[in-house]
């Protein structure tokens, strides 16, 4: 277990407000926004589109509340994080890519490509305001 990661308050800011994000996000999936992430789940996903949207609601939620809460697992959430920014790109690319309209924002293939560029965004997000990047760099040391 890592002891004593050091944040600064900026940081932890910027975690909470990640964290605050993934809990309206999840809760999105799971009520009022339920059909419009429906769409950004790809074809090729061999389970049903409802079932996708609503487990990657309950895992934002959870991960939500471990980045907010959960003080001396922070680093292993802002890593969870990460991963589960990258596992859900391709849902990413396959709207773009089918041209599937969203939340009534994403309604354009501009709009839709633009919102690619801001995945890497949320994930370096995640790594830095958890000290999960700092604390694999100081571990090299």
């Amino acid at each position: 277990m890592i002891k004593n990661i050091k944040t600064t308050t900026t940081q932890n800011i910027f975690r909470i407000l990640l964290a605050l994000f993934m809990l309206y996000a999840g809760f999105s999936h799971l009520t009022f926004n339920r059909v419009d992430f429906q769409s950004q789940v790809p074809d090729w996903m061999p389970l049903s589109k409802d079932l996708v949207v609503i487990l990657s609601g309950i895992v934002e939620i959870s991960l939500g509340l471990g980045l907010a809460l959960w003080k001396n697992q922070r680093v292993k959430f802002g890593w969870m994080l990460a991963l589960f920014f990258i596992l859900v790109f391709p849902g990413n690319i396959a709207q773009y890519m089918n041209g599937k309209d969203a939340f009534g924002a994403l309604n354009t293939d501009s709009a839709r490509l633009i919102r690619l560029f801001f995945q890497p965004v949320l994930i370096i997000w995640a790594l830095w305001s958890s000290a999960a990047w700092q604390t694999w760099r100081d571990s090299k040391k």
